[in-house]
């Protein structure tokens, strides 16, 4: 294939086998093709790893975005004191919770094959922040945030998702096609 390097930013082509120009130079495509082929577990995996980052980046956008980041008005939590450092931390948390969500959408919707090191990862997560929430770090207060009840729900979920992206679909053979 030919590299033509001065192509404008109109001209420009994104094809899987081909490369992204800019100006002055090229670099590879941000993106690579799809690895959904490659992918042969359950297909219900990937749907809850869709629901599952939908579910990341919305609280992700509240704590971004919301004046109090969700710390007073969603968690209940008392703002008089340090409440600069306690939004400030939502803040932060809440791009990170975007920048993950974003990225176990792209798994889940263009790159399956990675739905179960996604799984396993949430899995690993979800256990830390149970963990902390209910057990090491649990805080003075009685209350505890929606976030933490959504987890415990979540680990059993995400368990058994987990063991579904795993396990191989049954293929059955018709004619000269693989149903």
């Amino acid at each position: 294939m030919p590299v033509t390097i001065d192509k404008t930013l109109e001209q420009m082509e994104t094809k899987d086998d081909e490369y992204i120009y800019w100006p002055g130079g090229r670099m590879t495509s941000l993106f690579p093709a799809s690895t959904n082929g490659d992918y042969h577990g359950n297909p219900i995996a990937a749907i809850v790893l869709t629901l599952l980052a939908v579910l990341t980046i919305a609280p992700g956008c509240i704590h971004a975005f919301l004046p109090d980041g969700g710390a007073g008005v969603i968690a209940g939590l008392d703002l008089s004191q340090n409440g600069t450092t306690i939004i400030g931390v939502f803040a932060w948390v809440g791009a990170t919770q975007i920048v993950w969500g974003a990225l176990m959408l792209l798994v889940s919707l263009t790159y399956r094959s990675f739905v179960p090191l996604f799984l396993a990862l949430i899995l690993i997560e979800r256990t830390i922040i149970a963990l902390n929430q209910w057990i090491f770090k649990p805080g003075e207060a009685a209350h505890h945030p929606p976030e933490a009840y959504a987890t415990l729900a979540a680990i059993p979920i995400v368990l058994l998702m987990l063991a579904l992206s795993l396990r191989r679909r049954e293929t059955r053979e018709v004619g000269d096609a693989a149903v």
